[in-house]
């Protein structure tokens, strides 16, 4: 079940999921495997299971990318610090890209520069329906730049980066 694809040198797991006991929009399983079980776009459609891509057995999530004049979807992997990708994936790396709601076309909400990365800024998809500012997933918006985080209830669940 997509351990053997967790890139578990480079993601951090704080251990706050344990105070709230667990979520449902958030799977924490053995301290290395968290599994994304829902994500909302700005306009509040749920992007895990926007199409039938899957990874091992889990639904993706779909983000609209688009990057050097082409658009189309791309399926991200559910589990954190999974870099498996599908749909448009021949962008070369360090590109930055337009993160977008694939059901609107609507931009991710920006967060902020990735501290780690000069070029790189987060974009924010949401954990719950009401799209809490204190629920999200941040990715970077720069292609096979692996800096992400999970924050749930305020508090930061995991973050994965990778120096290359």
């Amino acid at each position: 079940m997509g351990v053997r694809d967790i890139d578990t040198q480079n993601l951090t797991v704080t251990g706050a999921h344990e105070k709230e006991g667990g979520a449902p929009h958030v799977q924490v399983e053995e301290d290395v495997l968290i599994v994304v079980t829902q994500l909302f776009g700005p306009s509040g459609h749920n992007l895990v299971g926007y199409t039938d891509a899957a990874f091992d057995g889990f639904p993706a999530f779909s983000l609209l990318v688009k990057a050097q004049g082409r658009e189309d979807l791309v399926h991200l992997s559910p589990f954190h610090g999974d870099r498996r990708k599908l749909g448009f994936t021949d962008i070369p790396p360090g590109t930055k890209c337009q993160l977008c709601c694939p059901a609107t076309g609507e931009p991710l909400p920006h967060l902020g520069k990735v501290e780690e990365s000069a070029a790189a800024d987060y974009f924010a998809l949401y954990l719950t329906e009401d799209l809490s500012r204190g629920d999200y997933v941040a990715i970077s918006d720069v292609w096979d730049d692996y800096h992400s985080r999970i924050v749930d209830n305020h508090e930061l669940v995991s973050y994965y980066h990778v120096d290359e």
